[in-house]
């Protein structure tokens, strides 16, 4: 059985670091789908998704800091010549993270880590409301 669903999730932009775990369980239950994997995928290019302990000090410092090392917000980007935007960097910064995952759950439970949530990180200059698809595969 295959079941797809939409969440749209309104973040702030510039890092805006969102906990998606608990929506990405209620679509989980809402499939029907006792036993399988669920695909997690931002539409979008200046975003992205994973997993990590979310809490204020990592969430909210050490990934910004991470990335701003990688990819400056300051950098010079080519992306920004072409298209007279200033998001350059939020591009870069999404392409490491990646669009997507996977997460398996069993008998409806996503098998996480105790400290372990579902991220969306939103890299882009501005507020945004995002969406994100789940697609629910098992039986």
């Amino acid at each position: 059985m295959v079941k797809t669903e939409e969440l749209h999730v309104p973040t702030r932009g510039n890092n805006h670091v969102v906990d998606i775990t608990a929506e990405v369980a209620r679509a989980v239950a809402r499939s029907g789908v006792r036993d399988g994997t669920v695909t997690i995928f931002h539409i979008g290019s200046t975003a992205g998704l994973t997993t990590t302990e979310f809490e204020p000090g990592l969430a909210e410092h050490d990934l910004e800091a991470a990335f701003e090392r990688i990819a400056p917000a300051d950098g010079h980007y080519v992306h920004e010549q072409t298209w007279h935007d200033d998001n350059g960097h939020s591009h870069v910064r999404a392409s490491l993270l990646g669009p997507s995952l996977s997460v398996p759950f069993v008998e409806g439970h996503l098998m996480l880590g105790t400290w372990q949530q579902i991220i969306l990180v939103d890299f882009d200059t501005h507020a945004r409301k995002r969406t994100v698809i789940c697609q629910i595969i098992g039986k």
